[in-house]
Order: C-alpha cells, then sequence, then structure tokens
C-alpha cells in the first residue's frame, strides 16, 4: 500500500506541474488556428485527472485502503482534530463563499441583472485572465464544460483532500495536521502552474487550505465535490459569444 501512495504523490508531483504546464502553452497556439482545440483540450484533461484517481481506487479495491479512508463517507461535523473554533470558522467561511456562488449561479437563470453583472465580469476576466483561452464559448463546449466540472469535482477532491491527506498522515505520522494540510494544498496549488504563479499556485494552495479545513471539518468530500463542481460550472455561465 506504501508503495501505492508514492506512486500517486511522484505522479502528482510531476505530471499536472510540468506535463499539464507545457500542455496548456500548446493548447493555447492550438486554439487559435483549430475549431476543435478546446474540445480536444477538455478531454485529455479530464483523461488526466482520472488516471490517478481510478489507481486510488484500485489501491482501495486490492489493498487495505478503504473508502473511509479517503473521505467517501457521510458528513458530520468533527471538532476532534482542528478543534472547535477553527473548524467552525472554516465551515463559516465555506458556507459564505458558496452562497455567494449560488446566489451567482441562481440568478444567472432568475435575475436579468445578475445575469448582466455575471456577464460583465466574464468579460472583464476573458480580457486579463492568463487562463482564458480555456472558457468554452460553443454550445458544444460549455456542455462539455459541465463534465469537466463533475470530473474535476469528484477527482481532485478524492485525490487532492480524501487521498493526500490520509497518505502524509500514513507515510508520515509524526507529521502536525497543518504540516499535512499545507503538504496536500502545495501539490493541489501545483497541479494549477499552467494558470500562473499568483492566480494558478498561490490561490489554488489557499484554496487547498480552506477545503482541507472543511474537508476535516465534516469529515467527508461528499460536500466539497458538489462545492468544487460549483466553483468550475459558474465559468461556463455569463458569457453570450455563443
Amino acid at each position: 500500500m506504501e508503495v501505492g501512495f508514492w506512486v500517486v504523490i511522484v505522479f502528482l508531483l510531476f505530471y499536472e506541474p510540468i506535463i499539464g504546464y507545457f500542455g496548456f502553452q500548446k493548447f493555447k497556439k492550438n486554439v487559435e488556428i483549430y475549431d476543435g482545440a478546446r474540445i480536444k483540450y477538455y478531454i485529455n484533461t479530464m483523461i488526466g485527472i482520472w488516471i490517478p484517481t481510478v489507481f486510488i481506487l484500485l489501491l482501495v479495491a486490492f489493498t487495505d485502503l478503504t473508502l473511509q479512508q479517503i473521505g467517501l463517507k457521510m458528513p458530520r461535523i468533527n471538532t476532534e482534530v482542528l478543534g472547535t473554533w477553527i473548524t467552525y470558522i472554516g465551515l463559516g467561511i465555506g458556507i459564505f463563499y458558496l452562497s455567494f456562488v449560488l446566489y451567482y449561479i441562481l440568478g444567472y437563470f432568475l435575475s436579468d441583472k445578475i445575469k448582466r453583472q455575471l456577464t460583465e465580469k466574464k468579460a472583464e476576466e476573458w480580457e486579463k485572465s492568463e487562463v482564458s483561452p480555456i472558457f468554452p464559448v460553443s454550445k458544444k463546449e460549455k456542455q462539455l464544460w459541465g463534465y469537466v466540472s463533475i470530473t474535476a469535482g469528484v477527482t481532485e477532491e478524492i485525490i487532492y483532500r480524501g487521498f493526500l491527506i490520509f497518505a502524509f498522515t500514513y507515510l508520515f505520522p509524526e507529521l502536525s495536521v497543518w504540516i499535512v494540510i499545507l503538504l496536500a494544498s502545495i501539490l493541489f496549488g501545483l497541479a494549477h502552474t499552467y494558470q500562473g504563479f499568483v492566480m494558478g499556485v498561490l490561490r489554488t494552495t489557499i484554496f487547498g487550505v480552506l477545503f482541507s479545513i472543511l474537508y476535516i471539518g465534516l469529515d467527508s468530500i461528499i460536500p466539497l465535490i458538489l462545492f468544487h463542481f460549483l466553483l468550475d460550472y459558474i465559468v461556463r455561465l455569463g458569457d453570450e459569444k455563443s
């Protein structure tokens, strides 16, 4: 089982930060030339992130690793690990941010004012964001983006929260929970190297810390899978180009 843990960790250290980065650079050139570049990139991205996820699930099937140990269980409030204050502060921040996301998602379909605000914000993002080429434009791209969002929610929470937090705790039992959270979050940040250091690695690492606190506080990745999906899904809204 330990060998399997290291295989996943090494894969995560090299695949997304290096291969993912150069793959995105190639995509940015191709998207200006080929109509189907986004579709191909979305499919390759989903395949790439499912590889370690399937390997982790095979570890569950053929070793002593269990679904419960990687967070696939019913949620419950758990204050024992991080303490009452940290747990509830983290949950409060998570609920506030989730409410913000739901406000814009639901508002986009129910309110012309919110739809206009989101459309304007998306236009601003399109102009200044390093990753704007990845945003879906056509109807087909937006449909596929829904599957990309689901894939990211399921696989990244299994990998970067459920699996890594357990793996680091198992491999290095002397480490404090905060060091474990930081290590898992840094790997999560490195997976977004293609987005740049500040908006990619640094920002995603911070999100990783928050999501790790939520995971430990809820003792389950299931709510985080839904939250993660919604964060990615909102990208397909607010674009009037198609």
